[in-house]
């Protein structure tokens, strides 16, 4: 029996003026040449749309690069594709009610080799308020166990993989500091299995930047 695979996507929709991130600017998307603008330069019954977006790129699902934290850092253009796709993924699940995810939450769990998805379902109060307010995020330690223990990206599904109630980023710091990408802000991933599947979250090739929104997805195949 021939194999069926499923693909699942555990990113955001981005949107004209949403927020992902207090205090920074939301993208601006606009046509930059209009489908009805554009007939001039075209036969009859032909037209086109060249879309444009004016957006940081901390916006929506984005995947984080070394360059991100650390000047010498690997930028997007210099992130391997192997780094980025057909990851053997693991999810791991957390109580959002855990607003502190320690290294416990990852004992007698083999991360080696894997892209370590955490879900906390704080997802759903994407787009509000609360978003944004006592979200579930790593603590060093747990951050110094995911690089410790051979993890090659990790991601999660609420606003910050950090605590950002101070000023210091340890967990930034520590999975970017051992080359590890880090995917936040991402969706769904009740959908995707425990393990078992591929994980993809590639951006942009973009020399000189650090972050980059990802259409981050899982393969699963049955």
């Amino acid at each position: 029996m021939k194999e069926q695979a499923t693909l699942i996507d555990v990113s955001h929709v981005v949107r004209h003026g949403m927020i992902t991130y207090k205090g920074l600017p939301a993208p601006i998307i606009c046509d930059f040449l209009s489908r009805e603008a554009s007939k001039e330069f075209y036969d009859e019954d032909t037209s086109f749309n060249i879309g444009r977006i004016d957006m940081i790129a901390n916006t929506g699902t984005y995947l984080d690069a070394p360059f991100h934290r650390f000047e010498t850092g690997k930028d997007l253009s210099e992130l391997d594709l192997s780094s980025l796709a057909n990851l053997d993924g693991i999810v791991i699940n957390v109580d959002a009610s855990l607003q502190k995810i320690t290294a416990e939450n990852f004992k007698g769990v083999i991360v080696m080799g894997k892209a370590v998805l955490i879900r906390t379902d704080w997802s759903r109060h994407w787009g509000t308020d609360q978003y944004f307010e006592d979200f579930p995020h790593l603590t060093k330690d747990a951050a110094e166990y995911l690089r410790d223990h051979g993890a090659v990206l990790v991601g999660i599904d609420s606003h910050n993989i950090d605590d950002t109630r101070g000023g210091s980023r340890p967990v930034h710091s520590t999975l970017l500091g051992a080359d590890i990408p880090i995917v936040e802000h991402m969706t769904r991933l009740k959908d995707l299995p425990e393990s078992g599947f591929k994980f993809f979250a590639v951006p942009v090739k973009v020399k000189g930047m650090g972050t980059f929104p990802v259409r981050a997805f899982g393969l699963v195949v049955d």
